[in-house]
């Protein structure tokens, strides 16, 4: 099932699509804010190039880098009327995780809005660390966000595995020494994240707690 055996001590994880179901919210606010910039950018395209990070987005409806500012400040007026809900089990896969690991959240998306959203589901209590877009100069798939996240909870990548549903979080957990733990979730990523080749995919977040008690009796530690 793994192509490593380790015995975590911390969990960390994406937040957008693998934990919160946001992809429709996400492109309802695209819509809105091509709209506003005149620009015609259909549903299809935003699947084809969707990306955690978003510019790459704006690069491919060509809007010109002096506008992205105000790209930002209209999907944030957009987004703001969304309230994406939680995916399928999540809320019970980090009360169980809670019990036995450190849990954190590296996302690149902004923390203003992961923030919000973090307390809104009264999460605050479960996470030891969480690092945003805005925490680093570099993001995924660049090691950097999970480097900072690993320095401030105080452990290594060999003792951490790191779940998302794209293959810059799969890039980006490999690139770190992290175990690279894919899942499948609502955003247009399922055949990019199998050809980045997880050490594990898992269809649904809710598999995370037997695929962890599975690598502990691998190890020896149950």
């Amino acid at each position: 099932m793994t192509k490593k055996t380790l015995v975590p001590r911390a969990v960390l994880l994406d937040w957008d699509g693998t934990l919160l179901n946001s992809y429709a919210s996400d492109t309802r606010a695209y819509l809105s804010m091509f709209r506003a910039l005149k620009i015609e950018f259909s549903v299809a395209e935003i699947e084809r190039h969707y990306s955690p990070n978003w510019h790459l987005i704006y690069e491919a409806a060509k809007i010109p880098k002096k506008h992205w500012v105000r790209a930002d400040r209209l999907w944030r007026r957009a987004y703001a009327s969304e309230t994406p809900k939680l995916l399928p089990g999540a809320r019970s896969v980090l009360r169980q995780l809670r019990a036995r690991y450190r849990l954190g959240i590296v996302t690149g998306g902004s923390g203003l809005r992961v923030r919000k959203q973090i307390r809104l589901f009264e999460f605050h209590r479960h996470f030891s660390v969480c690092v945003y877009s805005e925490d680093t100069a570099k993001k995924k798939p660049h090691p950097a966000p999970l480097e900072l996240a690993l320095k401030r909870i105080g452990m290594s990548a060999e003792e951490c595995v790191y779940v998302g549903d794209a293959p810059e979080d799969i890039e980006m957990a490999r690139r770190a020494g992290a175990h690279a733990v894919g899942v499948l979730g609502p955003f247009p990523t399922a055949d990019r994240i199998r050809a980045a080749k997880p050490d594990v995919l898992l269809s649904s977040i809710r598999e995370l707690p037997q695929y962890l008690r599975i690598l502990a009796q691998n190890n020896g530690t149950e």
